[in-house]
């Protein structure tokens, strides 16, 4: 276990150490994205998830920094903080890779076995011309081998995002 927080202490460290925040280099704004699925698809304690997020119109590196909550039907919550790479496909469809670690609570759902949880995700979105998405992702929830307890779950999503210029515009 100390193996494994050293790896991420020494990550952190190097994603600190990169080129400062700059603005995006796709131009799109920062976003509100908020969405709703379905919790736990391949085991037997299914749920509605609902989850808001806020992501970044900063770069750092190849990476936008995100951050969100997540809840389900079964009173389990999920807060998190995490990294996102946006691939674009042509003008209209991005193809997104994320990871985020969290504090979760299971509520009347699924023990995950710890505290801390992380969410790896793969987002796929069709991008409109104001630049707002509609999307569909999946995403793994996992404490990674922290505790002996680690079910996992999986989580399918979709999902809107809201420029937020729009909002000024």
């Amino acid at each position: 276990m100390v193996r494994r927080l050293l790896s991420a202490a020494l990550a952190a460290l190097v994603l600190a150490s990169l080129p400062a925040a700059s603005a995006s280099a796709n131009g799109d704004p920062a976003f509100l994205r908020f969405g709703a699925g379905y919790y736990d698809i391949n085991d037997d304690e299914d749920a509605g998830e609902f989850h808001f997020e806020y992501i970044s119109d900063w770069d750092w590196w190849v990476f936008t920094p995100q951050v969100g909550i997540m809840a389900t039907t079964d009173a389990a919550a999920y807060v998190y903080a995490g990294i996102r790479m946006d691939l674009f496909l042509g003008r209209r469809w991005v193809v997104s890779p994320q990871f985020a670690p969290g504090l979760y609570h299971d509520g009347d759902g699924k023990d995950l076995g710890h505290v801390i949880e992380f969410r790896s995700a793969i987002e796929v979105a069709y991008r409109f011309d104001d630049r707002s998405r509609l999307g569909l992702s999946f995403y793994h929830l996992s404490n990674a081998g922290l505790d002996d307890n680690n079910p996992g779950t999986e989580v399918l999503t979709l999902h809107y995002s809201y420029p937020l210029t729009s909002a000024f515009d």
